[in-house]
This record gives C-alpha cells, structure tokens and sequence, in this order.
C-alpha cells in the first residue's frame, strides 16, 4: 500500500464536471488500495473575486482580514470535492488547514510553514479515509487563519507529503508535465520527461508558472518526488527529482517573467559599505532582489540599479527613500516596463558559448538587453516587456531543436 498526495489547482475544481473528473482520479487511485491524501486551490478565480470584494469595501484592509477572507475559497473547494467522492459511495473527510494541523509564522498574507502536527491526518488515513484538505492555508501561534500565497496550494501539498513520507506527490495542472517553454506561447515547446529539483526550482523562479518555487524548494530539502500532470488527460507527467537520466539537451528550458520592476538609485556616495546599506534595508523589509547592476556614475558617485517583483515595487521604494539622508543619492527611478528572460539547464555549467548563443538569438530578433544575471545553470536578461514573448520564443528555438 502506498501512500499519495495529490494536487488540484483551481482550475481542475473550476465547476462541477471537473469537480467530479478530480473526484473519479481520487477514486481510481484508492481502489488500488493506496492511501490518498489530496490538497486543492480555490475554484478557478475565487481567490481574484475575493481580493476585488475586499477592495470595493476596504482598499486598505489589513492583511490578518485578507487572510479571513481568502481561506474561504478552499473551504468551498475541499467540501464540494469531498461531496463528490462521498456521493461515489467512499469514505472521506474534509479538513481546513489548521485541523490538518498546518503551524505558520504570523507573517500574514505570505505565511511560512512552521511544521505540520501531522497526527489528525494519520488518525483519518487509518480509517481508510480519503482525506481532502484545503491548500495555501494554516494557523499561526494566535489561532489566526493565516495564507501561504500565491502558489501556496503546491506547497501545501509538499509538506504534507514531505511530514507523512509519502510515497509520491502528484501536481496535477491544466498541462500535461513540464515544457520547455509556455507551449501555449512557443509552438515548438517540447515536453520534459525528467528535470533536476534545482533546474525546475531556477525555471519556477524565473517565472514558469507549472510549480511554485518555494514548493520545488521544500520538495528538493525533503527529497519528495514529485509529478506534475494533466487533470484532463490520462497520461504520464514530468518527474520531478534528484538526479534524471543524462541526455543531450543543453538547456532545460526557456521562462519568462513580466512581474518585474527595475528600480534605479542614482547618485550614491562611492564609499565602502554603502551597497551593504542599501540591500540591507531591502532585506530587511523582506524585498526579494534579483538582478543587480552598479555603474560608475560621475564626481566620486555611483549608480545602483535592481529589479524587485512589481507587488514589491512600492516597499522597495519606500525603504530606499528611509536611506536618502545616510546614503545621499540624488534620486530614485522605477520602470515596470520591462520583463525577465531566461534560460535554464545543468548542461550549461561545461559547455562554452551558451551566453554568446543566447545574445545571438535575442540580436538576431533586434531585441536590445538592459541587464545581465548568470549562474552556473541559468542566464537571465531584462528586455522591454512587449517583446517578451518573442524574445523567448526567440532563444528558445536557439537551443531546443
């Protein structure tokens, strides 16, 4: 007997046919006398539809009401799935987050999971139960109902199979795996069979939308595999795991991101410990920083210039302008036109010209390139968003023939 853990996101549960369709998967997997454990989202854009309620009654809520407000998606979704499988004629419980025993710190709105108080889950499965439980959500030490943010349903997922050592984790999409690029907007996107934790983690970072990064991330410290699979489609996914069998694909795949800021101080005294003050303060507002670019600017000043997600704009710009009299810059610019290209693979580490290759690509379209980022398995560059699409089309057909 094995032990699964399945995920649905909203779309998979967006209606009744498809809440039945998820039902009729479940039901499959335990008439194979495993156990099944499934984690869901919201119906389709519940989660949207609640923040613009709030906005028409509060645009300045507080974010422990938001909380309140959007775990109420994935209450209605667990209890109509689990409406579904109980009409089949098996047994199952639905649980919110805090009965599956999900303990968060009180950072609301991106809550982080603290650990999971796992005995009321195991109590259910050895009642044979199918237990169906709300994603993204859980409660911190205040008995507050807190939330994981975006994408945090596929974290959910990973910490219940990472606390009950599953035997595997399933993430079942509207796509059937893993591509090589947005195969809704690049036609020769291939699919991936295998991919490395840390090659999925870099393209979730980057903005491939299948998994959520801080999910893959959990997923690679605990070492649950995972699968991501089409809800719609009988057919296998793409494994997500440690090691995959060697191949010749250079690059793994091609992402894009448009939720991207640039923002630029300029004028900053060119002494040692001033970049220390600056990222400082972004960290400790808990801005996410990304590319980073410094330039000799002129008369003993230099620039600074990073990129931040667009939600993360505002505070980013806020903590900087708390420096403007210890740092003494002369302004701050921010550009939310632009978007983030890359390109991910492990084979990149040992073969020369990657960079060269993509840059050909990029001019070839006559797209120009504002910043530069590498690792040893990814080269990200920030172009003007409207040429995005193309732009990654463009060094995707580069490397995947």
């Amino acid at each position: 007997m094995a032990l699964i853990v399945k995920k649905f996101g909203g779309s998979s549960v967006a209606n009744a046919e498809r809440v039945n369709n998820v039902a009729r998967i479940v039901t499959d997997e335990y008439k194979k006398g495993n156990n099944v454990v499934v984690v869901v989202s919201a119906q389709g854009d519940t989660t949207d539809d609640l923040i613009a309620k709030a906005k028409e009654i509060n645009p300045t809520a507080s974010k422990r009401e938001m909380d309140m407000l959007l775990s109420a998606g994935e209450q209605i979704s667990i209890s109509l799935l689990a409406m579904a499988i109980e009409r089949m004629g098996y047994p199952v419980v639905s649980l919110l987050g805090w009965q599956a025993g999900f303990q968060t710190d009180s950072n609301y709105t991106v809550a982080r999971i603290k650990r999971i108080e796992s005995e009321r889950l195991k109590a259910e499965l050895a009642r044979r139960n199918i237990v169906v439980v709300a994603g993204f959500q859980g409660i911190n030490k205040y008995d507050d109902v807190t939330t994981l943010g975006r994408g945090g349903s596929d974290t959910s997922a990973v910490a219940i199979a990472a606390s009950l050592k599953a035997d595997l984790c399933q993430i079942y999409t509207d796509v059937d795996g893993v591509y090589t690029a947005d195969p809704r907007k690049v036609k020769n996107a291939v699919k991936i069979d295998e991919i490395t934790y840390d090659e999925m983690l870099e393209l979730a970072s980057l903005g491939a939308q299948v998994l959520n990064s801080r999910s893959v991330e959990m997923a690679k410290k605990y070492n649950v595999e995972l699968e991501v699979l089409s809800s719609l489609e009988s057919k296998p996914g793409t494994i997500v795991k440690e090691t995959v069998k060697m191949e010749k694909m250079l690059v793994r795949g091609a992402a894009c991101d448009k939720n991207v800021s640039r923002i630029s101080v300029v004028g900053l005294t060119d002494h040692p410990g001033t970049a220390f003050k600056l990222f400082n303060a972004l960290g400790q507002a808990k801005i996410n920083v990304d590319i980073i670019l410094q330039s000799v600017g002129r008369d003993g000043t230099k620039d600074i210039t990073f990129t931040v997600s667009q939600d993360q704009c505002a505070d980013a710009i806020a903590a900087v302008e708390k420096l403007k009299d210890s740092l003494k810059y002369s302004s701050v610019a921010h550009d939310e036109t632009v978007a983030k290209v890359s390109i991910v693979g492990t084979g990149m580490q040992t073969h020369p010209g990657v960079a060269a290759k993509m840059f050909e690509a990029l001019y070839d379209a006559n797209i120009n390139i504002h910043m530069i980022s590498t690792s040893e398995i990814k080269i990200s560059v920030l172009i003007d968003v409207e040429k995005a699409d193309r732009a990654v089309e463009a060094v995707h057909d580069a490397f995947v023939r």
